[in-house]
């Protein structure tokens, strides 16, 4: 059978939970050759996918030639400096295996340049879709050259402005790469050490950015002194920050989810995972947007609010009012059944069957036209 190939961003863990969710989903037959700047992300593959390492496409290692950097970059391309052998080295890598491997699809989880090399390449793609002000020329090349869609979340958190013609090539997949199974409140709390009479405030920082700070925090647990407040992942230290004591810093966990599934009340920013881990675990959620690129996690806040899923600020709060405030408008507008109902259990087999079934429309063989040739004088 034909390879499927996947270009894997390595910020954050989001793009390779999806990747590896799909993989196992995918047919054993099925070879997939996965192309990514760092093999340590992935959780286990079955065997029929593999990691080809290849340099990052964004972060310089000290050979690149500044000189060419007065060159503008096109608008139909994001990252694309001059003199950069890492890059020549990365693109080389895929076009080869192109070349060699006739690959039936290339996914791309994301790079638009990666698309539109794939479409150079005559290898049709599919382009993971993510939120954000993607209206550019560099967002449109790749969208518009792509065989289809997959969109890591559910239909209802589409951005108002996406025109029908590619919301009909996009696959839905609410909830793909996370973890929905659930552990119940009690049986969290007993495992991490926690009261089930206590109430406990969790704060997620993700890894695709440097985290929340530190003194936001201590506001908020001073305002709250009643609460547990727990901490996973990076928080940024300020040097004026003033903690209390309810106020804990556990750093990176391995059981995120429980943490969730213990807690009250969850304020975190709306990375992929984290976001549908909240909604599987149909906690009270405090949305704060980190910034990235495009936007991204601002106008996944705005989907997120726009069917009552969370509770968004623009930034944490900044005094002890306005923490009083958005806890108690998260706690009050909370929905567990909406937010569980953008949780698709099946989200890794409906795109897995949907990259099958594209792949199989795409290279279908044409039906043969015989021609009737008419005898006689």
């Amino acid at each position: 059978m034909r390879p499927f190939g996947c270009f894997v961003h390595h910020q954050g863990r989001g793009h390779a939970e999806r990747c590896a969710s799909i993989a196992h989903a995918l047919p054993r037959d099925r070879p997939l050759v996965i192309f990514c700047a760092r093999d340590d992300i992935f959780p286990p593959l079955p065997p029929n996918a593999r990691v080809v390492l290849i340099p990052s496409l964004f972060e310089p290692r000290g050979d690149a030639a500044t000189s060419l950097d007065h060159v503008p970059t096109p608008a139909t391309l994001h990252c694309a400096p001059l003199g950069w052998p890492a890059i020549r080295s990365a693109m080389a890598t895929m076009t080869r295996w192109f070349d060699r491997a006739d690959p039936a699809l290339m996914l791309c989880d994301v790079s638009a340049e990666v698309a539109q090399l794939a479409r150079i390449c005559s290898v049709p793609h599919v382009c993971v879709l993510q939120h954000g002000d993607r209206g550019d020329a560099a967002h449109r090349a790749a969208y518009d050259g792509a065989a289809g869609l997959l969109a890591p979340f559910d239909a209802h958190l589409a951005q108002e402005e996406w025109a029908p013609a590619r919301q009909a090539m996009t696959c839905y997949a609410g909830g793909l790469g996370v973890d929905t199974r659930q552990i119940g409140r009690e049986a969290a709390r007993r495992r991490l050490g926690i009261g089930s009479d206590e109430e406990m405030v969790l704060v997620m920082s993700g890894g695709g950015g440097d985290g929340f700070s530190q003194a936001p925090l201590g506001v908020g647990a001073r305002a709250r002194p009643g609460a547990r407040w727990i901490t996973i992942g990076s928080i940024r230290r300020d040097w004026h920050a003033t903690e209390p004591a309810n106020l804990e810093h556990r750093g990176w966990v391995e059981d995120a989810a429980a943490h969730i599934a213990a807690a009250d009340l969850v304020v975190a920013s709306p990375g992929n995972t984290t976001c549908h881990q909240i909604l599987a675990a149909g906690r009270p959620w405090l949305a704060i947007p980190e910034w990235r690129y495009f936007d991204e996690h601002h106008r996944k806040a705005a989907s997120l609010a726009a069917v009552d899923a969370a509770c968004v600020r623009p930034h944490l709060p900044s005094s002890a009012a306005s923490w009083h405030e958005a806890l108690e408008q998260t706690l009050a507008t909370h929905d567990p059944v909406l937010q569980r109902a953008l949780i698709d259990p099946q989200a890794a087999s409906k795109a897995a069957n949907w990259l099958e079934s594209l792949a199989g429309r795409l290279w279908r063989a044409p039906p043969v036209v015989t021609l009737a040739i008419a005898s006689g004088a």
